[in-house]
């Protein structure tokens, strides 16, 4: 791809057909500014894969040409990649004090991220890669000093929303100033990338403020252990549900390794210094029912988090008993659902109360993400040429865009990962595409999301396997018995499993006996035919084609 000489582009590599995986760059006399590097979980399609991440190779391939990489705030959709995929880039990294402490903790294991030079800026600031101008601009959402980001070429200003909202109340951080909006505006700004997560959502998105007294109220209900899960990143609600525990005389324990980092990392920010100090699990164990709220992770239904632990009575310390009750301080991102009321089956198979925002009249979880008349005013502040719709699914980012024609912008466009659109002082249109992926991250590696070795364990989840082995002569007659093994098709200690590896057994002698003294000296031939006709016997009898292999040595 080329750019023009005075051309400004924006390319969404990741985050505009998904939630999460957010990866956008900007593109200008090329050059390119990289905004947001961020996670996705991983569902269903992707067994023994938690986590995805934008494939950089587009900018990799352009390493030499990155002004710089920008951090709008510390929520993994928006940071959590940069570990991974930084030493594929090796570009300068600006973000504010708090999204660096993050970064830093998350460095301290990524022992290829040890010569990341991170630039600490503040909320407010102005500065210049390349031929990138860029501000930010602090906004309210659910983690400190998230800020907007207004780009600036000389082929135009664009205003990259990041996440926000207009809480008028936040517990933690600033409100949202339309003022400071109104002032990015006054030259003229040619496209607002922005925000669609609640697009759909009418009205607006509440306020963090009053989650603490819904907490209150949900805790005084409550007579035994209460556990809460949320986002470990989501700041302002720690501080609220340790506001609401001590009203209620409740000491909080916090369980969950990415919540203890999360929470020193603020400590060390100054925030969070005006609650009372957590308790262990250890003391937990030792205060009575009634007197704890436990702080974990799992929120979204992962396996492995404290909460999924807890609900099916694995963990070394915690367990709960008919009457405690489990808290859902959030909303299932798409494609989590499943997960996530699994754990819930778990809880209620125990007897535990679950409470959810959808449970209770109490407010108890408001979204980070601004809805329909929050957007709107936004739109009223910047009165943007162009809206970008990013950061959601496709039925959101369709959301925003129709909001944004009803508002009366000219040019609303939704794009695909990919897309490259052309920004100027006239508006923006899609003009060409590069091509995007995901990355799966494994315990040892990562690999593309579409490895043979992920679309293996997908078809095995569904069809089994064969394992055939053939020890044959040099004439190609048997030695012994083949060998044969199923996964996922029969209980081998059954009847009917015993008779099914029988079958499979002769048809295999069957199918060699049908061969010519030729074609039993050609191993190759010997296991494709065998593994043919054995796959093929299979589907006739189970109505399942199995993933088939077959080895034959020769002695």
């Amino acid at each position: 791809m080329h750019l023009g000489k005075d051309e400004l582009v924006f390319i969404p590599l990741g985050g505009s057909e998904q939630f999460g995986v957010n990866l956008n760059t900007y593109g200008y006399k090329s050059k390119w500014l990289i905004v947001d590097c961020g996670i996705g979980f991983a569902d269903h399609r992707y067994p023994g894969i938690d986590i995805l991440l934008p494939d950089p190779s587009f900018l990799e391939e352009r390493k030499s040409d990155i002004a710089a990489m920008i951090i709008t705030h510390a929520h993994e959709d928006h940071v959590g990649a940069v570990p991974h995929l930084w030493p594929r880039l090796r570009c300068p990294i600006y973000c504010t004090a708090f999204t660096a402490a993050a970064l830093m903790s998350k460095f301290e294991e990524a022992p290829d991220c040890a010569d990341a030079r991170i630039t600490i800026i503040k909320p407010g600031d102005t500065i210049k890669a390349g031929p990138f101008k860029a501000s930010f601009i602090p906004v309210a959402h659910s983690i400190p000093e998230t800020c907007s980001v207004l780009v600036e070429t000389k082929a135009g200003r664009v205003l990259h929303s990041a996440d926000w909202n207009l809480d008028p109340a936040p517990v933690v951080g600033v409100k949202t100033d339309g003022a400071l909006f109104k002032e990015a505006a006054k030259k003229g700004i040619a496209a607002y990338v922005g925000d669609s997560t609640n697009a759909e959502v009418p009205g607006y998105s509440g306020s963090e403020g009053d989650v603490e007294a819904g907490m209150e109220a949900v805790f005084k209900e409550c007579k035994k252990r209460i556990v809460i899960t949320i986002f470990s990143s989501n700041i302002g609600r720690i501080r609220s549900i340790a506001k609401a525990a001590e009203a209620c005389g409740r000491s909080v324990c916090v369980v969950g390794r990415s919540l203890h980092k999360m929470i020193g990392n603020a400590k060390s920010c100054g925030y969070l210094n005006d609650i009372q100090d957590f308790v262990t699990e250890e003391d937990a164990l030792h205060l009575p029912d009634d007197k704890t709220v436990i702080i974990a992770t799992g929120s979204q239904g992962e396996s492995r988090a404290q909460l999924a632990r807890i609900a099916n009575g694995s963990h070394p310390n915690i367990k709960l008993n008919k009457g405690d009750s489990v808290i859902f301080s959030s909303r299932a991102i798409p494609g989590n659902e499943k997960e996530v009321i699994g754990v819930q089956n778990n809880l209620a198979a125990a007897g535990v109360h679950i409470i959810t925002p959808r449970h209770t009249a109490h407010t108890i979880h408001v979204s980070g993400h601004p809805a329909q008349e929050e957007i709107k005013a936004m739109l009223g502040w910047l009165k943007p040429k162009s809206v970008i719709a990013v950061h959601g699914e496709r039925t959101m980012l369709e959301a925003q865009a129709r909001l944004a024609k009803a508002e009366g912008i000219e040019t609303a466009i939704v794009p695909n990962n990919g897309s490259v659109i052309r920004i100027s002082d006239k508006g923006a249109e899609v003009i060409d595409h590069v091509e995007t992926g995901l990355l799966a991250v494994e315990p040892g590696r990562v690999l593309e999301a579409d490895h043979s070795s992920i679309s293996q364990r997908r078809k095995l989840q569904y069809s089994g396997t064969v394992h055939v082995t053939l020890v044959v002569d040099g004439r190609g007659d048997l030695m012994g018995d083949p060998k044969i093994s199923t996964v996922g098709l029969e209980d081998a200690e059954t009847e009917d499993g015993k008779m099914f590896h029988d079958d499979v057994l002769a048809e295999v002698e069957d199918i060699l006996a049908d061969m010519t003294r030729e074609e039993l000296k050609d191993d190759a031939y010997i296991a494709e035919e065998v593994r043919i006709g054995i796959r093929r016997y299979v589907m006739h009898v189970l109505r399942i084609k199995p993933i088939t292999s077959v080895h034959v040595v020769r002695v």
